[in-house]
């Protein structure tokens, strides 16, 4: 089994998604999404990105490893009247079930890069997409100073070595890396574009609040915690992360968080 689906059902990403929409749906406008496109979301959760793409009239398809976002997104899409789209159990590694060429678009904001075997999650975008088709990666930067990479470096210090073999999720973050997975794919470097953009959380608390919601609902940020409680560090782990909410906090107010970080945002072009 791809052990990230205990990771990402440990928690409850949903209660992390909900600082996510704006800047979600702000870069599925950026995208272009079109009616009648066909697009699959791959590590949709439930629908940041999936949701927003269906709302313009796009045919979507969003799928995860997490049962529980998978549920979670269903209904999203039912509440929201969405009768175009739909979310199924999946691995980003091997699209089991999904046929070669299927997609005008694909879609991965801060999903596929947690997938383990990237040359097969590459292999699999690649696959999926039509001819003249895109895909559209967000993935955090190693060593970024801004949020989620420096809340990964802090987590992981605290946390047991992973396992033999295992190839870090901001590897994806570092172009020439990009730009080696797809090209085992077939795809040409001239066809590869990289560069940085900002995606903001914006949540309707103090930072310590939102510090909160990765302790209780983020499997990564969870995980960290399991562990330093065992070692007697929680205090020495909480310390930090607390402190590097309050300085990334750009709200100007003290009961309201807005963090930006940055991210490398992929497209790669099918010819």
């Amino acid at each position: 089994m791809n052990p990230n689906k205990a990771l990402w059902e440990k928690g409850d990403f949903t209660r992390i998604a909900a600082a996510m929409r704006e800047s979600g749906d702000a870069l599925i406008e950026s995208i272009g999404v079109r009616p009648g496109m066909k697009v699959l979301d791959l590590g949709c959760g439930d629908g940041t990105t999936a949701l927003p793409a269906a709302q313009r009239g796009a045919d979507v398809l969003g799928v995860d490893i997490a049962a529980n976002l998978v549920a979670a997104g269903n209904r999203r899409a039912q509440e929201a009247g969405l009768n175009n789209l739909r979310f199924q159990e999946g691995d980003a590694s091997n699209l089991e079930g999904i046929a070669d060429r299927q997609f005008d678009l694909v879609v991965s904001i801060f999903g596929a890069m947690f997938a383990p075997k990237p040359f097969d999650v590459a292999k699999e975008m690649v696959r999926v997409t039509k001819p003249g088709g895109r895909i559209v990666m967000g993935n955090w930067i190693p060593g970024d100073p801004t949020l989620v990479a420096q809340i990964l470096k802090i987590s992981a210090a605290y946390t047991p070595p992973p396992p033999e073999g295992f190839i870090s999720p901001v590897t994806w973050g570092v172009e020439a890396n990009v730009i080696e997975r797809f090209g085992a794919a077939g795809v040409a470097a001239a066809h590869i574009v990289c560069r940085p953009e900002t995606y903001t959380f914006n949540f309707a608390g103090p930072p310590k609040a939102f510090l909160n919601e990765f302790r209780n609902f983020y499997g990564p940020t969870m995980n960290a915690f399991d562990a330093a409680e065992k070692n007697g560090k929680a205090d020495a782990l909480r310390g930090e992360l607390e402190a590097l909410f309050e300085a990334q906090n750009r709200s100007g107010r003290a009961d309201l968080t807005s963090i930006p970080a940055t991210y490398l945002r992929v497209t790669v072009n099918k010819a």
